[in-house]
């Protein structure tokens, strides 16, 4: 299973850490194994269908997290990590968690576990009383009075500061819940409790504003949030952001909105990450979740690239299906399996019932499955649904009613057709013409023979004419001499524009002063550059 022909008898050993941490699975890979061998193996062990929804993460030597890409070697990726450890997490937070089915949804239940522990799913008092209720009567069942005493939820961890008003909260509720209810019931009871919640499929990356206030940047299937002191301040909707690049340490998003006026408006806003790998990381993040919950396919996605001109910049290409597709085939599946059910059969011309997956997709900030919205009308929207309309241009619309029987145009409008490249073509059609207008003529083999080789002469001529021309032409343009004075002109006066603008006191220039890409153009690069040239040239003299 794990033997490749290319690489011989190479084999790396891995570990996969399950969502509870006790639970781990040793692995084995080859040097030409991508990403998506080992999640497809992890996933077939454990039986999940839904593998589009999770992935591997493993931290780097720097300690920054990376999703483990799927369409890369795996190797590659880790090369310098010893020991090789990844996780998997649930990497697509679903807009309706009931969505996914068997050990998918299980381990959405466990992930979701997972991140109320440790505080991710940051929600108040009474609903982590209400999400814990729902943990011990999983982990527990029904409460029984002789069974139950004391403080009997203490041994169960169901929250990041669990103090002793909360377990007893959470007991009062235990106490208080409808005996008999089965645990898969319990379980969707408490993913729906979860998907109401702010910071559901949220994994916080710290950054800060331009004013230097500490915030917390969310991203899920409904667009990037910011939260301050454990409240949402910000929410940013899919539709509403239209592209997603980074400048060094700045997370940039480009938003247009329709404001209460009704009017078309576009803004731009920006957030300093730690360092910027840890700002690449979340826009790569950011990306990811945009193109899995708003492209109807992925099979043409076209490349994204970030970074901008001042930094190394990064392209990525998504793989693997979007969650559109995932619906599509959940619906064709169901509607396979109703079509070939004896009832079904004899019913053939009644129409179906619409199933929970007729609403594609169930997410209400995705759009709908025809085609992009408007909002979307940039690089990451890329419907293909629809053929493409061939234009005609109105000669063809008349050569289309040519009479195929009239004797001056049949014969030549379709070998000009086939032959208009061919340098002979225009001496052929002129020397059928002229032999058809002097065929009645008495003189007309002389006068055709005259008129054959002028118009032979006078091609010939034309023909070494235009070749003449084209070796002139060829020989002025060179690419060197036209490209490069051009690019040097262009960032010279780029450059010269950019330090006029910095150093002007001028407010006609403070609103661009004020962009993210100016402000960090000024303090990431510019301004240590000048301190720089500064103190050599004050050293010189």
């Amino acid at each position: 299973m794990f033997k490749s022909k290319n690489e011989g008898n190479i084999v790396y050993k891995c570990t996969v850490r399950l969502l509870e941490d006790a639970d781990v699975l040793e692995c084995e890979f080859h040097p030409n194994h991508k990403g998506k061998f080992l999640l497809d193996y992890v996933c077939e062990q454990l039986d999940i269908t839904e593998k589009d929804y999770f992935g591997l993460r493993y931290v780097d030597i720097t300690k920054q997290r990376h999703w483990l890409d799927l369409a890369k070697n795996i190797i590659k990726q880790v090369k310098d990590v010893d020991p090789v450890l990844f996780s998997l997490r649930v990497k697509f937070y679903p807009a309706d968690p009931l969505r996914l089915t068997g050990n998918g949804k299980l381990m959405l239940y466990q992930q979701l576990k997972r991140d109320l522990i440790h505080g991710r799913l940051y929600c108040s008092a009474g609903e982590a009383a209400a999400l814990g209720a729902l943990i011990v009567q999983e982990e527990l069942g029904d409460y029984d009075p002789e069974c139950h005493v004391g403080d009997y939820v203490s041994s169960i961890r169901f929250s990041l500061r669990q103090t002793d008003t909360l377990e007893r909260k959470v007991m009062e509720l235990h106490q208080k819940r409808e005996p008999g209810q089965e645990i898969r019931l319990v379980q969707d009871e408490f993913m729906q409790l979860a998907r109401g919640l702010e910071t559901y499929g949220v994994d916080p990356h710290p950054v800060k504003d331009h004013r230097g206030t500490q915030l917390y940047l969310g991203i899920n299937f409904s667009g990037i949030s910011t939260f301050a002191v454990g409240r949402r301040a910000q929410h940013f909707r899919w539709p509403e952001i239209h592209k997603i690049n980074f400048e060094g340490k700045m997370f940039i998003a480009h938003l247009s909105y329709i404001d209460s006026n009704r009017e078309q408006k576009k803004h731009t806003i920006g957030f300093k990450c730690p360092t910027g790998m840890a700002c690449r990381y979340v826009w790569r993040c950011a990306i990811e979740q945009m193109l899995f919950f708003t492209l109807p396919n992925s099979q043409h996605a076209s490349v994204v690239s970030g970074g901008g001109f001042f930094s190394w910049g990064t392209k990525f290409r998504y793989s693997g299906r979007t969650e559109r597709e995932i619906l599509s085939e959940a619906l064709r599946q169901q509607q396979a399996l109703a079509n070939s059910s004896p009832s079904k059969r004899k019913a053939n011309s009644v129409p179906a019932t619409p199933s929970r997956y007729s609403s594609l997709p169930r997410s209400t900030m995705s759009e709908p499955l025809g085609g992009c919205s408007d909002h979307l009308s940039s690089a990451y929207c890329t419907d293909t649904t629809l053929p493409l309309l061939e234009t005609v241009s109105e000669e063809s619309r008349k050569h289309s009613n040519i009479d195929v029987n009239s004797d001056l145009l049949s014969d030549y409008y379709y070998r000009d057709s086939f032959e208009h490249s061919s340098s002979e073509s225009g001496l052929t059609l002129t020397e059928s013409r002229l032999q058809r207008q002097f065929s009645t003529s008495d003189q007309a083999p002389a006068v055709v023979a005259h008129a054959v080789n002028h118009a032979a002469a006078s091609a010939h001529l034309i023909h070494q004419q235009n070749a003449t021309n084209m070796a002139k032409s060829a020989k002025k343009f060179s690419l060197i001499q036209a490209f490069v004075p051009s690019f040097i002109f262009v960032v010279l006066v780029l450059v010269l524009s950019t330090i006029f603008i910095i150093e002007s006191d001028s407010e006609m220039f403070v609103g661009l002063k004020n962009w993210p890409e100016m402000v960090c153009l000024r303090y990431e690069y510019y301004q240590p550059l000048k301190d720089f040239l500064i103190k050599k040239i004050g050293s010189v003299f």
